[in-house]
Order: structure tokens, then sequence, then C-alpha cells
């Protein structure tokens, strides 16, 4: 029980990282967030991200394929 509470709660301490990260550094180069934490609070917008980063890991499990970061954020 106590490893799938980790697991479960992994994705959310990453979405609080990413935000604090781009709030320190700019949020230039993620419009999606941006606009998101214009419109929400902070925590609910790292359980929207949270749910974002599970939904990609997911897919990249399933599918077999590693991480390719979108054009955009490309520099």
């Amino acid at each position: 029980m106590l490893l799938y509470r980790i697991v479960l709660a992994l994705p959310t301490e990453a979405a609080l990282a990413v935000i604090r990260y781009a709030k320190i550094h700019g949020i230039k180069h993620r419009p999606w967030l941006a606009r998101l934490l214009e419109r929400r609070p902070t925590k609910v917008a790292a359980i929207a991200l949270a749910n974002k980063i599970a939904r990609m890991a997911w897919a990249m499990m399933a599918k077999g394929e590693s991480y390719r970061e979108p054009v955009a954020l490309a520099r």
C-alpha cells in the first residue's frame, strides 16, 4: 500500500517542482502551463500537470518509445 501511495505521489511532486521552477525562471517555454496558472490556483494546476505527466509516461510505456521533446520547446 505504501509503494502504491509513493507511485501516485511522484507525478504530483514532479508537477509542483516544474511549477516552482517555471515561476522562478519564467514560463515562456511552457505556454500550456502559463495559461493554466492564469486560470487556476497553483495546486489545481499541479494536479492537471501531474495528470498530463502520467498520461505521457503511460503512453511511452505502452508504445515502448522514449521521450521526444516537443518542437516548440526544443532549444
